[in-house]
C-alpha cells in the first residue's frame, strides 16, 4: 500500500491531488449533465448529436497541436495552469447560468463546448508534465498512475452526484458546481512551495520548437505505435459517453440515476486500473497489448450483455482495461521522452487520442442510431482488436531487430 502511495510522501504533490480531485468529481458531473442535457433535453434521444459535442470538445488538442506543447515546454507551467483553471471555470459558470435561466440551446452548448476545449488543450500538456515538477524523475510514474487515479475518483462519483445534481435540482447546477472546482484547483496552485518544485532545465525558446516535437516522435518507432495505438481506441473505442448513454436509453430504458450510476460503475473499474498501474514499479510495451486485448473483450460482453447488471460489470472490465492502456501509454511516453521534449510530446498525445474523437464519435453515434447501441460497442471492439495488432507486430519487429543486432555483436 505504501508502494501506491509512495508520490503523497511529497507535499507539493498532496497539495495538488486535492485541488485536482475536487476538479475532476466536478468534471464528471459537468460531462455527465452535458450529454444528458444533449440527449434527452435538446434532442430526441439522438446519439448523433451528443458525438457532435464531444468533437467539438476534443477537436482543438488537434487543431492547436504545434503550439500546445510548446506553449508547455516554453513557459512556467504553474502560472499557465492559473490562467487556464479560471478560463474553464469562468466558461463552466457561465453556460450554468444559461441553462438555469432557460436561455440555453443546442448551439450554446455546442460553443461552449467548442471554447472549453481550446483552453483545455493548452490545460492539458502542462497539467500531465506538471507531474514531473511536483515529485522528479524518480517518482515520475507512480505520479502519472496516481493522476489516472485521481482523474477515476471523480469519474466515478461524479457521474452519480450529477446524476442526482440533474434529477434534483437541474443540471445547470452541475456546470456551476464544476466551475467552483476550477477555482479550488486555482487556490491549490498558490499554495505550493515554488523552491520544492523538480524545475526542468531544458525549456525551448526557439521558434523551431514548434516541429522539433513531430521530428523527435517521427525518429522513434516506439512513439510512433503508441501513437497508432491511440489513435485507433481513441477514435473508435473510448466514446464511452455514446455507448453508456444509448444502452442506458434504448436498451435498458433506465432515468438520469440508471445513467450516472453505470458511469460510475465503469469509473470504480478505471479505478481499480490505476491502484493497479500505481503499484507496478515501471511502465513496460508489453502491458498495452494486454490492455488492448482485454478492452475488447470487455467491448463484446458489453456488446451481448443481458441485462443491466452484466452491462456493468463489463463497464468495469472496460474501466481497467481502457486505464491500465492509457496510464501506460502516459508513463512510456514521459519516462522515455527527453525533459525538454515531454510537453510536445504530451501534446500529440493528447491530438491524436482525443483529436480522433471529432473524426470517430459522429460515427459511432450514427452506428448507434442506425443500428442500435449494441453495434457500436461492436466498432469499438474492433478498434482495440486492431490496437493489439499493432503493438504485437511492434514487440516482433523490436525482437527481430534485437536477435539481428545479438548475431552480430558474435
Amino acid at each position: 500500500m505504501k508502494q501506491i502511495f509512495r508520490s503523497l510522501r511529497t507535499r507539493n504533490y498532496r497539495i495538488w491531488t486535492i485541488g485536482s480531485v475536487c476538479s475532476n468529481v466536478g468534471t464528471w458531473m459537468q460531462f455527465t449533465a452535458q450529454d444528458w442535457l444533449v440527449l434527452t433535453a435538446m434532442t430526441h434521444h439522438d446519439a448523433t448529436a451528443v458525438g457532435i459535442v464531444m468533437a467539438l470538445q476534443l477537436a482543438p488538442p488537434l487543431l492547436f497541436l504545434p503550439w500546445t506543447g510548446h506553449v508547455a515546454d516554453r513557459f512556467e507551467k504553474r502560472l499557465l495552469l492559473m490562467g487556464t483553471q479560471a478560463a474553464m471555470g469562468t466558461l463552466s459558470v457561465g453556460l450554468g447560468a444559461l441553462i438555469l435561466t432557460g436561455h440555453a440551446r443546442l448551439w450554446h452548448v455546442d460553443l461552449f463546448a467548442f471554447v472549453f476545449g481550446c483552453v483545455a488543450a493548452f490545460d492539458a500538456p502542462a497539467r500531465q508534465t506538471f507531474v514531473g515538477e511536483l515529485v522528479g524523475e524518480e517518482n515520475l510514474s507512480n505520479a502519472v498512475a496516481l493522476n489516472s487515479m485521481s482523474f477515476n475518483v471523480g469519474r466515478m462519483i461524479g457521474p452519480a452526484v450529477g446524476g442526482v445534481c440533474i434529477a434534483e435540482i437541474g443540471s445547470g447546477w452541475a456546470f456551476v458546481l464544476n466551475g467552483a472546482s476550477f477555482f479550488i484547483v486555482f487556490i491549490s496552485l498558490q499554495f505550493l512551495r515554488v523552491k520544492e518544485l523538480f524545475r526542468s532545465q531544458h525549456r525551448s525558446r526557439e521558434t523551431q520548437g514548434l516541429l522539433a516535437g513531430f521530428r523527435y516522435v517521427w525518429n522513434r518507432p516506439d512513439l510512433r505505435a503508441i501513437l497508432v495505438m491511440l489513435f485507433l481506441i481513441g477514435t473508435f473505442g473510448f466514446n464511452f459517453p455514446i455507448f453508456i448513454s444509448t444502452m442506458a436509453v434504448q436498451v435498458f430504458h433506465v432515468g438520469a440515476h440508471g445513467y450516472g450510476m453505470l458511469t460510475s460503475i465503469m469509473a470504480m473499474g478505471t479505478l481499480i486500473g490505476a491502484a493497479l498501474a500505481a503499484g507496478r514499479e515501471t511502465a513496460t510495451f508489453s502491458t498495452l497489448p494486454v490492455g488492448a486485448a482485454i478492452f475488447t473483450g470487455g467491448c463484446l460482453l458489453g456488446a451481448f450483455a443481458p441485462d443491466y447488471a452484466v452491462f456493468g460489470l463489463a463497464l468495469v472490465v472496460l474501466g481497467i482495461s481502457s486505464l491500465t492502456f492509457t496510464a501506460t501509454t502516459s508513463s512510456l511516453m514521459q519516462m522515455t521522452s527527453d525533459p525538454g521534449m515531454r510537453g510536445r510530446v504530451i501534446a500529440i498525445r493528447l491530438a491524436v487520442f482525443a483529436g480522433g474523437t471529432p473524426l470517430g464519435a459522429p460515427i459511432v453515434g450514427w452506428v448507434a442510431n442506425h443500428f442500435g447501441a449494441r453495434w457500436a460497442l461492436g466498432v469499438g471492439g474492433l478498434a482495440g482488436a486492431s490496437a493489439a495488432a499493432v503493438a504485437l507486430m511492434f514487440l516482433a519487429k523490436a525482437n527481430e531487430s534485437g536477435a539481428r543486432d545479438r548475431m552480430a555483436s558474435k
